[in-house]
């Protein structure tokens, strides 16, 4: 019940904000990177922010590096798959980076004592605030695309009305879905003997990127790539640099070395998909690196449930 409160949530969220912000006259490119992937990334904030303040912080990590994984290589390989996605120079050359960037910082951040000799690894409050920094940065920078992006396809216009019906329902059903979701993964945990960080990598992460994973296969099928690829990158951006950051101001996150491994996996992940944009067609996810994205998926999914 949880998770669909939290997929609803969003559905409305999105719809309300992106009809709010068309009005704004702001361009699609810049609400698949904002607007839409804030909304979408509205699951991954309320789930972490409960688990942050109940102390369930390998939930919180786990959540995060596990949506992050399934948002490219799942979410985005099953998009290819419909459609294959091309990509604008500026998602490859500057958001796709970024949220490179932004794992690798997780993964330095959080070794302490490898990075800095520190007496154990963990992303404390200083680390929470500088995401935060990063964050606003990127917020500027979606501000500067604004003005200089070109004609991108529209965004549905909603009545006033409706607009804020849809905003305010939605935020009603993520905040009780999160605690649902939180509480019932915590429970599940406990009862069948898995520890949470399995739990957050898979139920709770592929469960949370429900938003992304519908966002993003209908705007490939409608061949709105911009918020196809938007919503998905700018997901991965906003799920470091502000939930992760505000979940480490909340309670500072131990990392174990686990944890550590499935950074590196989405550090990998997101290599692989610059790496994509040079490879085949250029600037273009293919149809044949869609399917290798899923099974790559596939076999982290495996490697994680069976080790």
């Amino acid at each position: 019940v949880g998770l669909l409160l939290l997929v609803k949530g969003a559905d409305w969220l999105v719809t309300g904000a992106s009809s709010l912000a068309s009005r704004l006259g702001i361009r699609p490119i810049v609400i698949g990177l904002t607007v839409v992937a804030f909304g979408t990334s509205a699951p991954e904030l309320i789930v972490n922010l409960f688990a942050a303040f109940g102390g369930s912080v390998d939930i919180a990590i786990g959540n995060i590096i596990g949506s992050n994984i399934a948002n490219i290589l799942l979410i985005l390989g099953i998009s290819a798959l419909v459609h294959p996605l091309i990509v604008k120079g500026g998602t490859v050359w500057k958001e796709i980076p970024f949220a490179l960037l932004a794992m690798v910082l997780v993964w330095l951040m959080a070794n302490d004592i490898l990075i800095a000799g520190g007496a154990a690894n963990i992303l404390d409050r200083i680390d929470g605030f500088v995401y935060m920094a990063f964050f606003i940065i990127f917020l500027f920078y979606t501000y500067g695309i604004s003005k200089t992006d070109g004609k991108a396809d529209p965004v549905e216009l909603l009545t006033l009305r409706k607009t804020i019906f849809l905003v305010s329902g939605g935020l009603v059903a993520l905040i009780l879905g999160g605690k649902l979701t939180v509480d019932g993964a915590v429970v599940i945990a406990q009862f069948i003997g898995i520890t949470e960080r399995v739990i957050g990598l898979t139920v709770i992460a592929i469960g949370t990127s429900l938003p992304e994973l519908v966002t993003s296969v209908v705007a490939s099928y409608r061949r709105h790539a911009d918020i196809a690829i938007g919503n998905v990158v700018g997901s991965n951006i906003f799920n470091v640099f502000w939930i992760l950051g505000v979940s480490a101001v909340i309670r500072p996150l131990p990392f174990s070395a686990q944890n550590s491994f499935d950074t590196l996996i989405a550090i990998a992940a997101t290599g692989v998909l610059l790496l994509a944009m040079f490879i085949g067609k250029r600037h273009t996810l293919e149809r044949w690196q869609g399917g290798a994205f899923i099974f790559g998926y596939v076999a982290y999914l495996g490697f994680v449930l069976f080790t």
